[in-house]
């Protein structure tokens, strides 16, 4: 079987690390595609244009060179996004999958005008007891003064596959927050690129995952800033039980001519089980002097002595270790303000983790 080799990093690494890509073996790309129908787009208003015309632009990272090219060649979804308000309005994208709705190759553009203002959810899930597939691009446009929140929900079962590209590119002093949840698919693979070219432009990445069972998730976080005092700061918080795998690669890359910029990254895995495996890769470049930097990983099994203590006040082990996931991830969750998705985030948590 042909074996996918996928989500390179940006600079190559000791080969002893095993984590410069992930190499997939048992996963077959549907060369069929077929129709994805069930969609439903909430809130949409006056000043937001959706259409379907979006022209092909190479991507500078992305998962692979072949699922890169089967969206710019056979996406059967195409969402192209222009927000014109200047007041904070919420755009809500079901895509559901179930036996008619197998397969999603999804190309979404989003572009703002000057000072736009927009919060998008964009919310992939299974319906059904099905082998799904989707592979994904969602390229956002900030223009000068603009605020925009997505909110990804990969909420898709253990049996699917699950690859997405990100790439966004900031302008003057505009801003870009990604809140990520990353709970479904036997492999997800994720690759994020934030190219900050504008002064003072924002990139704020936030992301949980969860993983049980044989999940694998490979998540490469990449941010290249370029104008004066831009700004990353990548949040990863993360739980893995059973056999679950996770890789995590953040590049944080310092370009010339980005004097004054800062960038930080930090990513924490809990460890649920002894056969859960976690591995971690953050790398800072630099080509530029007066920069600031940072970086951490941390992994670990929860402490005896905090169980101990919330299985004092009547709680079951299980529970226990419910709310102690619950509340590693409420941090990066509290910027999500719509209370029926939070909600729903935090039912698949605790059903995830039965």
């Amino acid at each position: 079987m042909e074996i996918l080799k996928l989500n390179e990093t940006p600079i190559r690494t000791s080969r002893n690390f095993n984590i410069n890509n992930i190499n997939l073996k048992n996963v077959s790309i549907p060369q069929v595609i077929g129709n994805f129908n069930n969609i439903t787009i909430f809130n949409k208003d006056t000043k937001t244009n959706i259409d379907n015309h979006i022209s092909k632009c190479p991507l500078l990272y992305g998962v692979g060179e072949n699922l890169i090219s089967q969206v710019n060649n056979s996406a059967n979804q195409t969402i192209n996004i222009t927000i014109n308000n200047k007041t904070n309005n919420e755009l809500i994208i079901h895509f559901d999958f179930d036996k008619d709705n197998l397969n999603l190759v999804d190309n979404i553009q989003i572009n703002t005008i000057e000072g736009a203002k927009a919060t998008i959810i964009l919310i992939y899930k299974t319906l059904e007891d099905i082998e799904a597939f989707h592979n994904g691009l969602i390229r956002v446009f900030a223009q000068e003064n603009s605020n925009i929140h997505i909110i990804l929900l990969n909420l898709l079962n253990n049996k699917s596959n699950n690859f997405v590209s990100i790439e966004n590119k900031l302008e003057k002093s505009s801003n870009i927050d990604y809140t990520i949840v990353d709970f479904g698919g036997k492999n997800s693979i994720t690759n994020y690129y934030s190219n900050l070219i504008g002064d003072s432009s924002n990139n704020t990445l936030n992301s949980i995952y969860l993983g049980r069972e044989n999940q694998l998730f490979d998540l490469n976080y990449i941010g290249e800033l370029r104008g004066q005092k831009s700004n990353i700061n990548i949040e990863v918080q993360g739980a893995l039980k059973d056999n679950a795998q996770k890789h995590f690669k953040g590049t944080i890359d310092f370009k010339k001519g980005c004097k004054k910029a800062k960038g930080n990254e930090n990513e924490s895995c809990m460890l649920l089980s002894d056969t859960a495996k976690s591995m971690a890769l953050p790398m800072l470049l630099c080509s530029e002097e007066d920069v600031e930097g940072n970086h951490s990983t941390s992994s670990g099994k929860i402490g005896n002595k905090e169980l101990f203590y919330i299985m004092s006040r009547g709680f079951e082990l299980k529970e226990a270790r419910k709310l102690m996931v619950r509340a590693k991830f409420n941090k990066i969750l509290e910027n999500i303000t719509n209370e029926a998705i939070k909600e729903e985030i935090f039912e698949e948590i605790d059903k995830r983790l039965d």
